[in-house]
């Protein structure tokens, strides 16, 4: 009777003891799923690419606005005459005067000999009609900004999300790591009487067996865990955008609460606020720029223009010539080719079109999806809960039959790891309930 009070007593610290988590230095980075977040958005590496997008797409209408101001060309041609340039004046060319004659008075060549010439050529050009063109120009670079920014928005909310899974899955390892450890302590526990049992010859040496094989395939579990766990905070620093050997340890999981969702709002907030479908609308906004652009081809260039050449070593050419006035660029035959760009054009908007119904029916479709997963997992809460009130109430039983030697260790030992794995799996379901809150809020597009 004592020896079976002594065990009793074993039980007890056993189980009611806090339990022993694998051990981690004082030191460590304690991390909460708010603080990974923040982490991510700041210096998450896919976030800073989708940004700077977002800067190239600043610089190329900051660019483009230029083209509204007058243009300012210069040129210059230095180069070696290969042969010489004559300038021939005929007999009397600048009139017949009297008392002097003609001008000249007999035909007249000047020669340039072959030598280094210089040719200076500055230009001014201020843009008119093709102002309409250049302002649809900048609309069109406008929405590709807007498009870059939605882009960043969709880098960040999938950040988010995975972090959050990343995390959790986290917390999902370190759970089957402390029901794995429970585990070990029971098999030990169960192997230490058991050999004593078949010292005794109460038992068999195949119980023993049994014992020692399932006490070897858990320490096995426990390192495969182990490795699954590291592998998993590489891949939460990664997203972090920090070095992946940073040690770190994450806070509990948030206890249940419920979250009361109306699904035709839900898919209401999906369309309004999903980066995808905004996506898909400006790509129909950037395709009918486009179709003006072409069309406004169809409009002659006219500008006003200054321009001022001034050609050096040349016998007799001028040395400044200024001009200003309007030019004007036309095609006005062109073989039907801005036609049939236009139709091109038109193309392409029916087909973004269409991309932006299929984006609308998709995003629809995962939100329902995930409204079913997250209905689900509060199903499999409910069910988790009343499985570890069961595996506890069995334990009690198995414990008070024990105390009055109608049971044996090994019914006590099985009860309580019954009741281990029953809060592990209850920890499973809360956190898959976590997991698929995280999934559904990024499907109707939250920003955190």
């Amino acid at each position: 009777m004592s020896k079976r009070i002594i065990q009793l007593v074993l039980l007890a610290a056993l189980f009611i003891c806090p339990r022993i988590v694998f051990a981690q230095q004082a030191s460590t980075e304690v991390l909460t799923l708010e603080q990974a977040i923040e982490l991510a958005l700041r210096d998450n590496r896919q976030v800073k690419v989708a940004a700077l997008e977002v800067n190239k797409s600043e610089e190329r209408l900051a660019a483009a606005r230029t083209h509204r101001l007058p243009e300012f060309k210069f040129s210059a041609l230095g180069s070696q005459l290969l042969s010489s340039i004559d300038f021939k004046f005929d007999q009397g060319v600048f009139g017949n005067y009297p008392g002097i004659g003609p001008i000249p008075s007999t035909d007249t060549v000047i020669s340039t000999a072959r030598r280094p010439t210089f040719v200076m050529v500055g230009q001014i050009n201020q843009p008119i009609s093709q102002l309409y063109r250049i302002g649809l120009n900048l609309k069109q670079l406008d929405a590709g900004r807007e498009l870059a920014q939605q882009q960043v928005r969709a880098q960040q909310q999938t950040v988010i999300n995975d972090v959050k899974q990343a995390y959790y899955a986290i917390l999902q390892t370190q759970s089957a790591l402390r029901t794995t450890a429970e585990t070990i302590k029971l098999y030990r526990e169960l192997d230490r009487v058991t050999g004593d049992y078949i010292v005794q010859q109460v038992a068999l040496k195949s119980e023993g067996l049994e014992v020692k094989t399932r006490l070897a395939k858990s320490e096995y579990e426990a390192q495969e865990l182990n490795d699954q766990l590291a592998s998993q905070k590489e891949k939460l620093n990664q997203l972090m955008g920090r070095d992946i050997h940073t040690e770190f340890s994450v806070s509990p999981a948030p206890a249940f609460s419920r979250y009361e969702v109306d699904l035709v709002s839900a898919r209401a907030k999906a369309i309004e606020n999903r980066p995808e479908i905004q996506e898909a609308r400006l790509k129909i906004k950037q395709a009918q720029y486009d179709k003006k652009i072409k069309k406004s081809e169809y409009i002659p260039d006219v500008s006003f223009s200054f321009t001022y050449a001034s050609p050096q070593n040349i016998n007799f050419a001028p040395r400044q010539i200024s001009t200003i006035g309007i030019s004007l660029s036309w095609e006005p035959f062109d073989w039907g080719r801005k036609k049939r760009e236009l139709a091109e054009k038109i193309h392409i908007i029916e087909q973004a079109e269409q991309n932006a119904r299929e984006t609308e029916s998709g995003v629809l479709m995962e939100v329902n999806a995930k409204f079913r997963k997250l209905q689900q997992s509060h199903q499999l809460l409910a069910i988790g809960r009343l499985a570890e009130d069961t595996a506890l109430e069995q334990v009690r039983v198995a414990s008070n039959r024990y105390s009055m030697q109608t049971a044996l260790l090994k019914d006590v030992l099985n009860a309580q790891n019954s009741l281990a794995e029953a809060k592990h799996q209850y920890q499973q379901a809360l956190l898959s309930f976590w997991a698929a809150r995280a999934d559904f809020e990024k499907a109707i597009g939250g920003d955190q």
